[in-house]
């Protein structure tokens, strides 16, 4: 699953995750994300850190605080990094960090990092 607001952003990270064979579901939003994670888990959330309604910092937060949504791996990206961000990344539960711009063999190498062949 794929929570970005921008749509540039969202189409790019989405056009790399679709030309490696990953199956991507979108949200433009935290509402949407967990709309959508009522009826779906995915086997990793891509979570960007500046979103409208709530910041991916605490939708992250809340997604390990829910035990049938705690499991699911979440990979952080924001363009906004400065100092302590990753360490503030990982205290709210997230297991990866990427910046923006993407790079799209860092972000690549670091989603397939994180998930397993099934």
């Amino acid at each position: 699953m794929l929570v970005e607001d921008n749509e540039v952003n969202r189409r790019l990270a989405e056009f790399l995750l679709r030309s490696q064979g990953y199956e991507v579901t979108e949200a433009a939003s935290a509402e949407q994300a967990f709309a959508m994670l009522a009826t779906e888990r995915p086997d990793l959330i891509v979570m960007d850190i500046q979103l409208p309604d709530m910041d991916g910092l605490e939708v992250t937060r809340r997604l390990k605080e829910d035990p049938l949504l705690r499991n699911i791996p979440v990979v952080a990206v924001t363009s906004f990094a400065m100092t302590g961000d990753y360490e503030k990344a990982i205290a709210a539960g997230c297991i990866g960090y990427i910046t923006k711009p993407i790079d799209k063999t860092t972000f690549i190498g670091e989603i397939a990092s994180h998930l397993v062949e099934q």
